[in-house]
């Protein structure tokens, strides 16, 4: 048994939180040195554009290869690498707080396992929507629909909390609407930024493989299937 004067204060960060959060700050270190002329020479004030232009998600390209029938791996990745390149320090920074905070409740929930299968899987699904639901020519970059889908995870605990306590469980959607709320208004003062319709899908997604994903979830889901068959 541990001293109690052994404890941490706080409850240590999953290793693959902390690891996605070093990937994100990480390159924004890297391309604020580049920019000013700290690492790499005069070629690294091109850094981040190059980096965005490689790795964003781009709905005119995701449209070529369902055209063209073909599936270039380099391009496939987008779906995936997208939430790790950002417009700015600041964006990745609030960004990086975020998957901190709620990586680690989810994390201390659900295991390092659901982290990253949210993560990217809710990163790519709203990609996907993003594509065939606004059909933008602008890309999709930063860490945000990744985080979104961490919100919904966050959500779906909090919803089986109250359900507990025999609370309204519709409080569980506080932040979630909280946080639409201010893209709306940042909208209509700053103008149009439909980067909100991937936020949307992926936090729905997250939120729909918590079902699954949170401690009992999926037996309590083969028991449903089996007694409607």
């Amino acid at each position: 048994m541990s001293h109690p004067h052994n404890e941490p204060p706080l409850n240590p960060l999953p290793p693959v939180v902390i690891a996605l959060f070093l990937v994100i700050v990480g390159l924004e270190v890297v391309f604020t040195l580049g920019a000013r002329g700290l690492i790499g020479g005069p070629g690294a004030v091109g850094w981040r554009l190059g980096t965005l232009e490689r790795f964003a998600f781009s709905a005119e390209i995701f449209d070529w290869m369902r055209e063209a029938g073909r599936w270039p791996i380099e391009h496939v990745m987008r779906f995936v690498s997208y939430p790790f390149v950002h417009a700015s320090f600041t964006h990745a920074l609030f960004a990086g707080v975020m998957l901190l905070a709620l990586g680690k409740m989810v994390g201390e929930a659900m295991g390092s396992f659901a982290v990253v299968l949210i993560f990217f899987v809710s990163a790519a699904g709203g990609a996907l929507v993003y594509a065939f639901a606004v059909r933008s020519s602008m890309p999709l970059i930063g860490a945000f629909p990744a985080v979104y889908g961490l919100i919904g995870g966050f959500t779906y605990l909090l919803w089986l909390r109250l359900g507990q306590l025999g609370e309204k469980q519709i409080r569980a959607f506080t932040l979630i609407g909280f946080l639409l709320a201010i893209q709306l208004i940042f909208g209509l003062l700053f103008g149009a930024n439909y980067e909100w319709v991937a936020d949307l899908a992926s936090f729905a997604i997250g939120f729909a493989l918590s079902t699954i994903l949170v401690p009992g979830g999926l037996a309590k889901l083969v028991d449903r299937l089996r007694q409607r068959s």
